[in-house]
């Protein structure tokens, strides 16, 4: 019997819940709703550009396909506050079955198609996923036959739905996704129950500091305020064009305000695969993009093939939102001058607080910054290791909670222990100093995480499976300085006389046991003693220099 997700939910102290009802930040109306409310005031404004097949969808259609979706997954047997992982990449099957499952209430859990194996099977289990959602195969790897083993391995898991060519048992997804033959009463039928204001809209994944991901709960009513919030910093409007490059699972271009705040809008979405700027930037000319987002590594790549081609392919480009990881200063004072449109900087994160810098700031606030709070309910303390508050210019832990920013994980009291402190502050793990204009200039993390593109890699967990390897002494995953990421995984390990370890042992180890392609390590470094600190831990500080200094000499 799958539970109720109520069952996992740490939920808002009633106080703060009227609170922020009674100050407008939560409606207490379904985002589903509300998108088809805009797709009423322009049902025939094109909704949706599938760069990859051609497909251009209007409003008019983009709900209907969602609204008969929605009955025909309540029709096969899925429920109101059932959840479904989706593996999907992006695509317009991405964005009308999202819509659907908030028009339903069956809860998406937002998984990445670079999940395999160990995460997906953990996720589905953790969720008590009833369906699984992907595309037969992207990249080489072939999703069917991972449906078939997380099938045999999680209880609840019922159905498989495949985009494209699905075999055997399994559903197919555009199929699922048809227009319907009646949609007026399609859309009668599910506004008579349709989710709450504080019913899950979808769930989240965490980045995982100390292992595998976490999953975090966001309602309609957080949700709507964290789109509208960003949607209004970024000046969004019904006339934007915004082009979705990084995976659309991911928290920053799916509502900050990505997709859904574009539609919200009644704005263009337009979809491609990939950020290669060979492919996109004709879509930005041919599409007249307005806005974007990407992570550093993505905007150093946009910037240097455009200073290399000189395409004039950008000339529609108002703003390009850069998140993830922090972005160099000497890299954010070149998007102005080489893509031609101005830089939004967005430090945030999936579990609720996001900040951006204003598009008219200061050009010395919008590159040496990260921005400030999005909503004016927004908290933010800086605290020293006692949890004592800082002065503003002193860097230090960050500590937040507010409309849009959960109490808890999903069913995960000792993660909560730790991640949230009294009173609900939520302890992202990263070290900020905020400057006396209330802008946050990101230092670096407190906990053993490595950033890989935008890609949060637990040390703690590669080390972990590692060490399944027989032979092994200590060792140790660290961080390593790599120009388009940023940071790639390093691993130090001790080995006993006579024993060996290279890095394709490494990877094939990881890669047979279903570990994401991302957090595979890159380097493998050999070393008779891992050095330690003086209280006998291991001092990844010595190793992050040694490994740049190692990474300097083979250059």
């Amino acid at each position: 019997m799958v539970k109720h997700s109520s069952e996992g939910i740490v939920p808002w102290p009633e106080q703060d819940a009227e609170r922020y009802r009674g100050a407008g930040y939560w409606e207490d109306r379904p985002l589903g709703t509300q998108i088809l409310e805009a797709a009423d005031r322009v049902p025939d404004h094109i909704a949706v550009v599938d760069a990859a097949d051609g497909t251009r969808m209007s409003y008019a259609e983009l709900v209907d396909r969602a609204d008969a979706a929605a009955e025909r997954m309540l029709a096969m047997g899925l429920r109101r506050d059932d959840r479904v992982m989706v593996v999907l990449p992006n695509g317009w099957q991405f964005i009308v079955f999202t819509l659907a499952c908030l028009r339903s209430g069956v809860i998406p859990v937002m998984a990445l198609p670079a999940h395999r194996q160990y995460e997906l099977r953990f996720l589905s289990n953790l969720a008590e996923a009833r369906a699984f959602v992907a595309a037969d195969a992207v990249k080489g790897f072939d999703y069917q036959d991972l449906a078939e083993e997380l099938r045999a391995e999680v209880p609840t898991l019922e159905w498989a739905v495949i985009s494209g060519a699905a075999r055997g048992g399994n559903l197919t997804l555009e199929e699922l996704l048809a227009p319907g033959d009646d949609p007026e009463g399609a859309r009668a039928r599910l506004d008579r129950d349709r989710p709450e204001g504080d019913d899950p809209a979808l769930f989240l994944l965490s980045g995982g500091t100390t292992g595998l991901p976490k999953l975090i709960v966001r309602t309609h009513n957080d949700y709507v305020h964290n789109i509208k919030a960003t949607t209004a910093v970024s000046a969004l409007d019904e006339d934007s064009v915004y082009l979705v490059a990084m995976p659309v699972s991911h928290n920053f271009p799916l509502a900050c305000p990505g997709v859904l705040g574009a539609l919200l809008l009644g704005a263009r979405v337009i979809s491609v695969p990939s950020p290669n700027p060979a492919k996109i930037f004709p879509v930005i000319a041919a599409e007249s993009v307005t806005d974007t987002a990407v992570v550093p590594a993505v905007a150093q790549k946009w910037i240097e093939f455009e200073q290399e081609h000189r395409t004039g392919n950008l000339e529609s480009l108002r703003a390009v939102q850069v998140g993830g990881s922090r972005m160099p200063d000497e890299l954010a004072r070149k998007v102005r001058s080489v893509l031609g449109c101005t830089l939004q900087q967005v430090f945030g994160m999936a579990e609720g607080l996001i900040n951006m810098t204003r598009l008219d700031d200061p050009e010395e606030v919008i590159c040496t910054t990260q921005g400030r709070p999005v909503s004016e309910a927004d908290e933010v303390r800086i605290v020293d290791p006692l949890m004592e508050d800082l002065p503003d210019g002193s860097p230090g832990a960050i500590l937040t909670r507010g409309p849009y920013t959960p109490r808890g994980y999903y069913s995960a009291p000792e993660a909560n222990a730790k991640s949230f402190a009294p009173g609900g502050w939520y302890s992202s793990g990263d070290i900020v100093e905020r400057r006396s204009d209330g802008n946050l200039v990101v230092q670096g993390r407190d906990k053993d995480m490595i950033n890989r593109g935008g890609e949060k890699v637990s040390a703690e967990e590669i080390e972990s499976l590692v060490h399944q390897i027989p032979g092994l002494g200590i060792v140790a995953a660290v961080s390593m300085p790599d120009e388009v990421l940023g940071e790639k995984v390093c691993l130090y390990a001790q080995v006993p006389a006579g024993g060996t370890l290279t890095l394709e042992r490494v990877q094939r180890h990881l890669k047979d046991i279903g570990v994401a392609e991302y957090k595979i390590p890159e380097k493998v470094v050999v070393v008779e003693e891992i050095p330690k600190t003086k209280v006998g831990k291991i001092d990844k500080k010595a190793l992050r220099v040694d490994v740049a200094e190692r990474m300097s000499d083979e250059s």
